[in-house]
């Protein structure tokens, strides 16, 4: 650990903000920039089903290091994410969301069009909409990365167009030990795996911005992946106005899936199953003016589960997404996301100045099948008889930052309260309401 964190703070010195996303308006053609956040997480009262430990602790580090060579004609961009982790338990959940030494998840040249549009080409990480279906992961400790090609089409009066053929990076090492030992190895990629789409944005619909989206995910067992065999297709759209002082704003997401897969990635399941699957997220706000600008939203978030009736598969499918902004930590925590669930929630936001930001929020889940696995908990009865009900999570966290654009500290709490499904369910563990809490520092240079 010493080594790593010598080897990151030298490496900062030499920078200048986070990851290459801040080289736009640079003087002179090269922008060498860096970050590095350093966590401590702990969570007591385990959800997960053995061998998960009941109590764990986690210390991660994660050192950006990004450089981008602007040559006139193209750009060269380039990125090496290292994150690490220490401390956990031998049986701990932490996997290649946690731990991803030294990777260069970007290494493409960017070919500038007409007007603002711009071709990718090579290794990319990638945001698209509110991130609920491709995203560049910010709180987790590892991100998505892709290879292959990305047209950013962008028109007048702030359409655009998205336009993406990827090879997604399988994380790697992916074994526990390798894991433990933060071994370093280089990401794969293949034509084992493909994902490819289209996403739009169009302004001054209804009242707010619309943005359709289409996309195909095709992959297939190989000599060194084991996969479900999923050939499926996600259509979906988001609405929204975004938020503002003393006014109403609202967002609405839908998507459905279709096609094949297999209800296992294990190599004697070899029948494919017809996919339907549906997601939905929707959110209603409202900013009160003054001190502290408070807002309050209402949310409301749904996705399929499978039943396991033969023939078909109905559990969504949560792509390349992101989920901490509205389902709280992930880590060591992390019980929820888009996949076999129902849940409202209701979350107080505010801005006490330019430095700090709060919110606190309650939100209640349930199974949408009661016999599939709930969300991301690994728990399922697959009688049914323990019910639907997982739970009710208690979040709170807090952002403020030490040095404005240098120094950040962000902190946050959660406490599930295991009901039905999490309590009796036949692999939930008997280790009563999970409590979980984490703190960081990011230094940008």
């Amino acid at each position: 650990m010493r080594k790593t964190a010598a080897l990151a703070g030298a490496l900062l010195i030499a920078g200048v903000t986070d990851a290459a996303h801040a080289a736009d308006g640079a003087d002179g053609p090269f922008t060498l920039s860096a970050s590095a956040r350093l966590r401590v997480e702990s969570i007591d009262g385990q959800f997960r089903p053995a061998p998960a430990p009941e109590n764990d602790t986690m210390v991660s580090l994660r050192t950006e290091i990004a450089a981008r060579y602007d040559a006139g004609p193209v750009r060269f961009v380039a990125e090496v994410w290292d994150a690490r982790a220490w401390g956990q338990d031998a049986r701990s959940s932490a996997n290649t969301s946690e731990v991803n030494a030294l990777e260069l998840v970007q290494a493409n040249v960017q070919v500038p069009l007409a007007g603002k549009s711009v071709l990718t080409l090579g290794r990319y990480t990638l945001d698209l909409g509110n991130r609920r279906m491709v995203a560049r992961q910010r709180f987790r400790n590892t991100t998505n990365a892709f290879t292959g090609a990305h047209l950013a089409l962008e028109g007048t009066a702030g359409r655009k167009l998205d336009l993406i053929f990827a090879l997604p990076h399988q994380r790697l090492p992916d074994d526990a030990a390798g894991i433990r030992a933060d071994r370093v190895k280089v990401d794969r990629e293949s034509f084992d795996v493909m994902f490819f789409g289209a996403h739009g944005t169009l302004p001054n619909v209804l009242g707010g911005t619309l943005q359709p989206y289409a996309f195909g995910l095709i992959e297939q067992d190989g000599a060194r992946l084991a996969t479900a065999n999923r050939r499926i297709g996600t259509l979906g759209a988001r609405h929204f106005v975004k938020a503002k002082a003393g006014a109403w704003d609202h967002e609405v997401e839908g998507a459905v899936q279709f096609g094949k897969a297999r209800r296992t990635s294990s190599a004697t399941d070899v029948t494919d199953l017809d996919v339907f699957a549906w997601f939905l997220h929707a959110e209603l706000g409202h900013t009160l003016a003054g001190g502290w600008t408070p807002r309050v939203v209402a949310q409301f978030d749904a996705a399929s589960g499978d039943g396991g009736k033969a023939g078909k598969f109905t559990r969504f499918d949560t792509l390349y997404s992101a989920r901490r902004f509205e389902f709280g930590p992930n880590g060591l925590y992390g019980p929820f996301r888009r996949s076999n669930m129902i849940s409202p929630s209701l979350r107080l936001e505010v801005t006490p100045s330019k430095r700090t930001d709060a919110f606190v929020a309650w939100r209640s889940a349930w199974a949408e099948n009661r016999r599939d696995q709930f969300a991301a908990t690994g728990v399922r009865d697959a009688s049914g008889a323990s019910g639907s009900l997982g739970g009710h999570q208690i979040e709170a966290r807090v952002r403020h930052w030490i040095v404005p654009g240098l120094l950040q500290m962000d902190s946050g709490a959660a406490v599930l309260l295991k009901r039905g499904l999490l309590r009796d369910a036949p692999n939930a563990p008997a280790t009563g309401n999970t409590r979980y809490g984490y703190i960081d520092l990011t230094l940008s240079l």
